[in-house]
């Protein structure tokens, strides 16, 4: 298991692998250098080099483990940045945690969805951790947040059954899939209300190979734990989720999936609190870490 992080160093962006205290970085451009075995310059494109990319770094990190060549860098010398920027649209999934539906829905009876329901966020909506989520006050006032598991595909695929589903799955990351609550009424579709500026904080690392499951989110606002739930709990599987959306349409490396909030979220409250000028969002998603947005 290893975490994957970009971040800016001495005015670069740069990424490499978070130690194992998650309080340094192992630069990638420093083990590169140090033991001739090639990797990309950005995670976007060593997501596309696959298997044979973490094959790489696997011998890299080995080689270091013995010989101790590269000294970490500090986390605190570096500005974390979006892990990666995704190619095309954020694919993700709604009411895929059963309490989240009820209070959606705001009736306890409500009955789960057939099948997955998908809408997208654009890519201009993604910043990093630390990076400030615009309250957006002329355009809406019902901003709230969503902490979510994002799956990250590392191969193309299409058609892909559920068996293999987990064969096409590069790693994961945290994704808080914030929402204009007044806009995706106001629209019925929900792109608008998911899509404006900074209504996709994505980070802080991306977490490969052998990954422990399932995950469980907690998100909080202000310190105050607004959500706890267990991926065990997702109405349609990652599997189902990778198969259902591959069927007919072609999933490419660095395509990302976030898979559905559980209850908690500031518009099922009573009365329902959402995000103010001043609020911190956290969330956490072990052992991928700790996302943290302020709003602006």
């Amino acid at each position: 298991m290893q975490r994957l992080i970009s971040y800016s160093y001495e005015g670069l962006r740069q990424w490499g692998v978070l130690a194992a205290d998650g309080q340094s970085i192992y630069p990638a451009y420093d083990l590169e250098e140090t033991y001739y075995i090639p990797l990309a310059e950005t995670l976007e494109e060593f997501i596309e080099t696959g298997e044979e990319g973490l094959l790489n770094l696997a011998k890299l990190l080995e080689s270091n483990s013995r010989d101790r060549s590269v000294e970490p860098l500090p986390l605190s010398k570096v500005q974390l940045e979006v892990p990666f920027r995704p190619r095309r649209n954020i694919l993700c999934v709604g009411k895929n945690y059963q309490e989240h539906v009820r209070e959606f829905d705001q009736n306890k009876d409500a009955k789960n969805p057939a099948a997955p329901i998908f809408f997208t966020k654009a890519t201009t909506s993604v910043i990093g951790p630390g990076e400030a989520i615009d309250s957006h006050p002329d355009v809406t006032e019902q901003v709230d947040y969503e902490g979510e598991l994002g799956v990250i595909i590392g191969k193309q695929g299409a058609d892909i059954a559920p068996e293999d589903a987990m064969k096409y799955v590069y790693g994961y990351t945290i994704i808080n899939d914030v929402t204009a609550r007044d806009l995706q009424k106001t629209h019925v579709q929900w792109f608008r209300g998911k899509s404006l500026d900074t209504f996709c904080p994505m980070g802080p690392t991306i977490l490969v190979g052998g990954w422990p499951a399932p995950f469980t989110i907690y998100t909080r606002v202000n310190g105050h734990l607004r959500q706890e739930g267990s991926t065990s709990d997702l109405i349609f599987s990652i599997p189902k989720l990778i198969s259902v959306l591959s069927a007919g349409m072609t999933l490419l490396p660095g395509d990302v999936i976030a898979t559905g909030t559980p209850k908690g979220v500031g518009m099922g409250m009573n009365p329902p609190e959402f995000l103010k000028k001043g609020d911190v969002v956290e969330i956490t998603i072990d052992p991928i870490g700790t996302l943290r947005n302020p709003v602006k």
